[in-house]
């Protein structure tokens, strides 16, 4: 009998299709729960000296932990 994949924390869901691989339905509902791009930050190119700098700020702010 297969697991409610629905009840399933993610952590928990990716542990059982990383362990049963062929199961498509688990897969399909891992899948189902992604976040869209909508949802993602999205950051243009810098074409300039002082939008270089920001970038790389950013970068290093992300990488430190400061921000999520």
């Amino acid at each position: 009998m297969k697991p409610d994949f629905k009840k399933m924390s993610r952590k928990e869901l990716i542990a059982y299709v990383l362990a049963h691989r062929n199961d498509d339905e688990a897969f399909e509902v891992l899948i189902s729960r992604r976040s869209p791009d909508s949802e993602a930050t999205w950051y243009s190119f810098p074409y300039t000296e002082e939008g270089q700098r920001q970038m790389e700020e950013v970068f290093r702010r992300k990488i430190n932990g400061e921000l999520s």
